[in-house]
């Protein structure tokens, strides 16, 4: 993934209001692997409910706001976030809405998918099993992740994006 600034972030977000991007807060830019990354994704350390992405798409950062539900998983419970496809306890998978852009987000439509609480996907799919039989090229199932979690995260926002 390409760098992004504070900048390029706060006027990316296609489905929410600048007056509540203003109080949006940012992760430490400086601190990322950008090159270890598929999408930019943060929770607001100061609206718990909050979660943020942004990726390049066709040469342009996109962003999508999401909000966490209130409710959790039964401890106990095995999930899978949609993006990453990571097994996880239920604790670390949570339901994030998005609302959709344009009026339709305006008159409450969202949209909504299972994701990694932390909005971690691009390290897990870079936890592999080392070289083996099975896993002859690390890199290249790394590589195949990548792309899977790319798709599914373009889809999404195709649908944030549409127009019900």
């Amino acid at each position: 993934m390409q760098p992004l600034t504070e900048s390029q972030i706060r006027s990316s977000f296609a489905n929410e209001e600048a007056f509540d991007l203003s109080r949006m807060t940012l992760p430490g830019l400086h601190e990322i692997l950008w090159e270890e990354r598929e999408f930019l994704g943060w929770r607001d350390a100061h609206a718990i409910h909050r979660g943020y992405i942004v990726y390049w798409r066709d040469g342009e950062p996109v962003g999508i706001v999401l909000k966490a539900a209130g409710a959790r998983m039964r401890p106990g419970i095995a999930a899978m976030c949609s993006f990453c496809r990571s097994p996880l306890p239920g604790g670390q998978v949570t339901l994030f809405t998005a609302p959709r852009a344009g009026q339709a987000g305006v008159d409450g439509s969202t949209i909504g998918q299972y994701i990694c609480s932390d909005l971690s996907c691009s390290h897990l799919i870079r936890l592999v099993p080392p070289r083996s039989e099975v896993n002859p090229d690390p890199q290249a199932m790394v590589a195949m992740r990548a792309e899977g979690l790319t798709h599914r995260l373009r889809s999404f926002t195709d649908d944030v994006l549409r127009a019900s």
